[in-house]
C-alpha cells in the first residue's frame, strides 16, 4: 500500500470523505517527508508544521460536524511570493528576508476557508525571475529526479516538492513558463489557466500584465479540483475577469475523439533534442489513438517572442521593485550618509545580480528617447502574437508543443549566460504573452531517465479543453505514475 504522501489530492478526498483516513494522519505524513528529505531537496524557504497540525485538526473538527468539501483537510504548499498572513514571504530575495504581510492573498484565504492544510511557503527564482530556481537568496533547489539538476524555475519549490512527496498539491506563478517549465522538468502536471482567471491580489509583482497563479499536482484530477476552488472573480483585483467557471472535474471522462489539436511549425522545427522530439512524436501516436485529428498551422510572429517578453517582463519589473527602497518594510543598509545613499544601498544589498539585470534593462528600455523603439514596439510585437494564436484556433480546439527544448539541464549549466538561460522559455513565453491556458504534462522520459513535459494550450478560458484532452492522455499513459527514487 502506498504512503499517504504518495497518494493524489483525490485519491485522499476520496479516504477521507470515506473516514478511512483523517487529515492529522495525511499531514504527519507529509511533514514525515519533509523531515527525511527536504535536506537533499530544498523545496522550501519556511515549513510550519506545528501551525499544519494545527489547521488538519480544525479540518478534522469541520469534518466531524458535517462539512464536506473535495480539498478539506489536503495539504499544499504555497510559492513563497503569495502573502501569508504571519509568515514570511521572501520572494527569495533578501530584500524580503523577514518580511512577514498583515494579511493573506486571495488563493491563500480561498484555500484557508476551504479547510487545506497549508505546509509552508516554497523555494522560486528570486522575485520569480529565472527559470532554475538557482537565483534564490535562499540557495538552489534540487530536482528529485537528479540532484546535480535543477528543477526548472521560477516555481521550482512548488514541483519539487509535489514531485518528492514534500507536499500533495502546491500553487506556483507563471509569468514566462514558471509553472509549466518545473512541472516538465519534475514530472508532474501544472496549468497556468488564462490571464485573469485567478486573482493576483497578494502575489508579489514581477511583470503585472503577464503574472499568473496556477496549481501543480500529480494528475489532470489533481489540478481540476484546485482550479475549482481558485477559479473566480475577485473584486480586490482589477485584472480579475467576472465570469462564470464551470466544474471541472466534470469533463474527466468526456470523450476528445473528433477534437482537432494544431502543430506549429514554428515550435516543432526548433526541436533538436532527440529524446524531446520522441517524447513529442509518442504523445501525437496517442492523442492520435484517442480520435484526435492534427492541424498543421503557423504563428509567424513566435519568433519575435522572447525579444518582446525580455522587454515588456523587465519594464513592468523596474516599475514594480521600485518600492523595495529601505524605508517602508524590506532590507535597509546600515551604513548610508543620506536617504539617496540609503535607497542606493538598500537595494544593491537587498537584489541579487539577475533582478539588478532586468532592473537595468527595462529602466533603460522605459527611458527617454527609449519608449517607443522598445517597449511601444514590443507591445505592439505581443498583440501580433496574440493574433497569430487567435486565428489559428479557428482551426483548431488546441495546439500541441514541447514545454522545454532540453530535458533538465544541470544546476550551474546555464546561471552564467544569461542568453541561453532566457532560451529555455521559447515554448512557454507566447502563452504568457498572448494571456492564454497553457498546461504542462508529463510526457515521458529520456535516455537517461529525467522527465519529459508535453504542453498543450488552449484559447482563452477554455481551460476546460485541457482537463478534457489531459484527462485523456493520461488514461492512456502512465507517464505521471512515476515517482523518483528520492
Amino acid at each position: 500500500m502506498s504512503e499517504l504522501y504518495e497518494m493524489t489530492a483525490w485519491q485522499l478526498a476520496e479516504e477521507l470523505e470515506k473516514g478511512q483516513v483523517c487529515s492529522v494522519d495525511v499531514t504527519q505524513s507529509v511533514i514525515k517527508r519533509i523531515e527525511t528529505v527536504e535536506e537533499l531537496v530544498h523545496a522550501y524557504v519556511t515549513v510550519a508544521p506545528d501551525r499544519a497540525i494545527e489547521m488538519a485538526k480544525e479540518s478534522d473538527a469541520k469534518r466531524a460536524k458535517g462539512a464536506s468539501n473535495r480539498l478539506l483537510g489536503i495539504p499544499v504548499a504555497v510559492k513563497d511570493n503569495m502573502c501569508m498572513k504571519g509568515q514570511r514571504t521572501t520572494c527569495g530575495s533578501r530584500i524580503l528576508a523577514n518580511f512577514s504581510p498583515p494579511y493573506d492573498a486571495t488563493v491563500v484565504a480561498a484555500m484557508r476557508e476551504a479547510g487545506m492544510v497549508i505546509l509552508g511557503s516554497c523555494n522560486m527564482d528570486e522575485f520569480a525571475m529565472g527559470s532554475s530556481t538557482e537565483t534564490s537568496f535562499w540557495g538552489p533547489t534540487r530536482n528529485p529526479w537528479d540532484r546535480d539538476r535543477t528543477p526548472g524555475g521560477s516555481s521550482g519549490g512548488s514541483a519539487a516538492a509535489v514531485s518528492a512527496g514534500e507536499a500533495i498539491l502546491s500553487v506556483g506563478s507563471d509569468t514566462g513558463g514558471s509553472i509549466r517549465l518545473p512541472a516538465s522538468f519534475c514530472g508532474v502536471s501544472g496549468m497556468k489557466p488564462t490571464y485573469g482567471a485567478i486573482s493576483r491580489y497578494g502575489l508579489v509583482a514581477y511583470a503585472s500584465s503577464l503574472d499568473q497563479i496556477g496549481p501543480f499536482g500529480r494528475d489532470i484530477r489533481d489540478l481540476s479540483l484546485l482550479l475549482n476552488l481558485l477559479c473566480h472573480h475577485d473584486p480586490k483585483d482589477s485584472t480579475s475577469v467576472p465570469r462564470q467557471y464551470p466544474d471541472f472535474t466534470t469533463v474527466l471522462e468526456t470523450p476528445v475523439s473528433g477534437m482537432k489539436i494544431g502543430l506549429p511549425r514554428e515550435f516543432f522545427s526548433k526541436l533538436d533534442h532527440p529524446d524531446v522530439e520522441r517524447v513529442m512524436k509518442d504523445a501525437q501516436s496517442v492523442f492520435q489513438a484517442l480520435g484526435i485529428n492534427f492541424v498543421e498551422l503557423s504563428l509567424p510572429h513566435l519568433d519575435y517572442g522572447i525579444a518582446a517578453y525580455y522587454i515588456i517582463a523587465p519594464c513592468e519589473a523596474s516599475s514594480n521593485l521600485a518600492r523595495y527602497d529601505g524605508v517602508k518594510y524590506g532590507h535597509r543598509a546600515e551604513n548610508f550618509s543620506n536617504m539617496i545613499d540609503m535607497y542606493r544601498y538598500s537595494r544593491a544589498e537587498g537584489f541579487g545580480s539577475e533582478v539588478k539585470r532586468r532592473i537595468m534593462l527595462g529602466t533603460y528600455a522605459l527611458s527617454s528617447g527609449y519608449y517607443d523603439a522598445y517597449y511601444l514596439k514590443a507591445a505592439k510585437v505581443r498583440s501580433l502574437i496574440t493574433q497569430d494564436f487567435r486565428s489559428a484556433f479557428q482551426d483548431c480546439d488546441a495546439i500541441l508543443c514541447p514545454v522545454a527544448p532540453t530535458p533538465p539541464f544541470k544546476i550551474g549549466e546555464k546561471i552564467d549566460d544569461p542568453i541561453q538561460m532566457y532560451l529555455t522559455d521559447v515554448f512557454t513565453i507566447p502563452v504568457n504573452m498572448a494571456g492564454l491556458p497553457g498546461l504542462s504534462l508529463p510526457g515521458g522520459f529520456s535516455a537517461d531517465g529525467l522527465p519529459i513535459g508535453i504542453q498543450l494550450i488552449a484559447p482563452h478560458f477554455e481551460e476546460v479543453r485541457l482537463i478534457q484532452l489531459g484527462a485523456a492522455y493520461q488514461k492512456e499513459t502512465d507517464h505521471h505514475l512515476a515517482r523518483p527514487s528520492i
